[in-house]
């Protein structure tokens, strides 16, 4: 039975790892994600995709709070790229970034996270910087 239980209780954590929320002053917006969090998958991204849902998207996590810089190349479609702290808190957004670009977008501060969804998408759900993501890996100190 114990064994059962921590089979479920695995399985639980690891669906939910794949769902992600940004609250802005709109509401909370729910994203079905993808988790790029080692060095292979995060030189990949979203290189290649020809299409993203509205509410798709993928979570970059960086273990650590640091500067970082992403580009486009190789990636065929507008993305929008959410910059992150560890607690949550969005630190800035680059909206549209162009497909094949190979100029470098930093985050404005440290950040854990990069979250990448469909060009356009933030400004859809009224996201601003200050605003919030929710999600298993995020920590709730300030």
């Amino acid at each position: 039975m114990c064994a059962l239980f921590l089979f479920l209780g695995l399985s639980a954590c690891s669906a939910n790892e794949h769902e992600l929320t940004l609250t802005s002053d709109t509401g909370a917006h729910h994203f079905q994600i993808e988790i790029a969090d080692d060095d292979s998958e995060r030189a990949k991204g979203l290189m290649y995709r020809t299409e993203l849902g509205p509410d798709a998207g993928m979570l970059f996590d960086f273990y650590e709070e640091r500067p970082v810089s992403f580009w486009m190349r190789n990636t065929l479609i507008p993305l929008d790229m959410i910059f992150v702290k560890a607690n949550g808190r969005i630190v800035n957004i680059h909206v549209n970034a162009k497909p094949h670009d190979p100029t470098p977008i930093p985050s404005a501060a440290p950040v854990r996270f990069v979250f990448e969804i469909a060009g356009g998408r933030a400004a859809q759900i009224g996201l601003k910087a200050g605003d919030m993501m929710t999600h298993s890996r995020v920590t709730t100190t300030p």
